[in-house]
């Protein structure tokens, strides 16, 4: 089992502390998390640094922390350039980067980007293939639909060969079965509960178990992760108040007001039992997110929450 932390990313204009979020990440690699992630939003009210600027920003301040991105919705991105800026930052880093793709469905706004909502998958998983050729071809030529490649050369390569360890990240069942075809892993999103993410590794297993195992890699073997949007505290009506306005911050009241049941908060042992329902669930990671009190949330989480769980943490 392993544990991931979310690296903190709310900061109104004029408040960001470079020391004090340093001070987290380094906390984060003495304390023994795997990894520490990163969410994108390009639009939107919820004052969130950039992903992969904040990405690039701790791995600076650490060493062994992998550093990763739940989800970079690509279908927004260049994939040429998206694909350069990732394999410096594996160099930056040597080799601590992960790498989660999402297409981030139809509410986007997609004129803002220049393109349209038509043909969001044939876009998206072209994409990925833009970006794999640019990584493991010494000359990538592709004639797709959206891209077009003729002896394209890219150096350097990923410091991780062939390239960092590839997420997929969705709701339903076709972006389930696309991370079985198309990427490494699966990483379940914070806004779906326990029992629907379990029928996701269903719906992932039985699409891995039809694909077979090209590269050694069966069911069994296949990563699977989950965001867990977390708060331990004594009070849980405190913690359910506060993370319900904390949700709404995030994702708007339409949506976020109704994702209070994706949440796992309380004390420490209400949070050991809905973690290691998350783990029964088929999460062989998962991605802790507090979004309040980040700092001493993560230092609980720590001492209270995880020794009781199985993994280096314990």
């Amino acid at each position: 089992m392993k544990f991931a932390i979310s690296l903190p990313q709310e900061c109104p204009d004029g408040a960001f502390d470079p020391d004090a979020f340093a001070a987290y990440a380094r906390r984060a690699e003495e304390l023994g998390f795997d990894s520490a992630w990163t969410q994108e939003q390009v639009l939107g009210p919820w004052p969130q640094l950039g992903a992969l600027e904040t990405m690039t920003f701790a791995a600076a301040c650490t060493r062994r922390l992998r550093i990763g991105c739940s989800v970079f919705v690509s279908p927004l991105h260049q994939p040429v350039q998206l694909a350069k800026s990732l394999a410096t930052l594996d160099q930056l880093s040597r080799g601590r980067l992960e790498i989660g793709f999402g297409t981030g469905g139809q509410g986007r706004p997609f004129a803002a980007f220049g393109i349209g909502p038509e043909h969001l998958v044939s876009r998206f998983t072209e994409g990925i293939q833009v970006m794999k050729a640019c990584w493991t071809e010494p000359e990538a030529t592709l004639d797709g639909r959206f891209w077009q490649l003729e002896g394209a050369t890219m150096e350097p390569k990923p410091f991780q060969k062939p390239y960092p360890p590839l997420w997929i990240g969705g709701r339903a069942p076709a972006a389930v079965r696309r991370a079985a075809r198309v990427a490494d892993g699966f990483f379940g999103a914070g806004s779906t509960t326990t029992a629907r993410f379990a029928e996701q590794v269903r719906v992932l297993r039985a699409a891995l178990a039809e694909r077979g195992a090209p590269d050694g890699i069966g069911p069994a073997e296949f990563p699977v992760a989950k965001r867990v949007y977390i708060a331990v505290d004594e009070d849980t009506g405190r913690a359910r108040d506060r993370m319900a306005a904390a949700l709404v911050s995030v994702y708007g009241a339409a949506f976020g007001s109704a994702l209070l049941p994706v949440a796992v908060l309380g004390p420490a042992d209400a949070c050991v039992q809905g973690l290691r329902e998350v783990a029964d669930a088929g999460a062989g990671m998962i991605l802790l997110t507090a979004l309040f009190d980040q700092a001493a949330q993560m230092e609980r989480l720590a001492e209270e929450v995880l020794p009781h769980l199985p993994g280096p943490l314990s």
